[in-house]
């Protein structure tokens, strides 16, 4: 009788085991993919050429609960209507932005970055005079300058951090020109 026992307790033990096993990696999937899988589209032309309309990236929403975004990162950011844009960020909390013939200055100091494009906005629109961003704001640009409805603009405006949902960093669709976004 003791030889049926002991089996019947290792086959228990087994099987909670497994379930255990199985409800640990159902809990690390789902964190994995609401931390680094959540979806985005891009729409519009505000990002080109790094984003076309209809471009499907996948965005990081843990980086930003460690850490805070980076001048140059793409972001993905809810609007008033909780509709999600993407643009990249340009001037970060506590600095001011301004843009004058063309040129994007920060703290009264030309743009420094390696892509020439992201330092040239033709329309200045509300920065044609110095913005002063808050110690949560940042000023967010989209690539296509010409064609961005961005923080130059009231619709946008400044973007506060809890506005902010996470970074982009893969582009995932159409999928012969998938790779990273940096």
């Amino acid at each position: 009788m003791d030889f049926y026992e002991k089996r019947d307790e290792n086959r228990l033990h087994g099987i909670v085991s497994w379930i255990v096993d199985i409800i640990v990696m159902i809990t690390l999937a789902v964190f994995v993919v609401h931390s680094f899988g959540s979806r985005a589209e891009m729409r519009g032309s505000s990002m080109r050429p790094v984003l076309e309309s209809g471009d499907v990236v996948l965005m990081n929403r843990l980086v930003y609960d460690l850490g805070s975004p980076k001048r140059f990162d793409v972001v993905a950011f809810a609007k008033g209507d909780s509709t999600l844009n993407i643009r990249r960020v340009i001037g970060l909390p506590g600095e001011t932005v301004q843009i004058t013939n063309g040129m994007v200055y920060i703290n009264g100091e030309p743009l420094e970055t390696e892509n020439e494009q992201l330092s040239l906005a033709a329309i200045a629109g509300v920065a044609e005079y110095p913005v002063e961003l808050g110690e949560d704001e940042y000023f967010l640009l989209g690539d296509n300058r010409d064609s961005s409805e961005d923080s130059r603009f009231e619709g946008t405006g400044n973007v506060s951090r809890e506005q902010i949902v996470g970074k982009v960093w893969l582009k995932i669709s159409p999928f012969q020109e998938m790779g990273r976004i940096g």
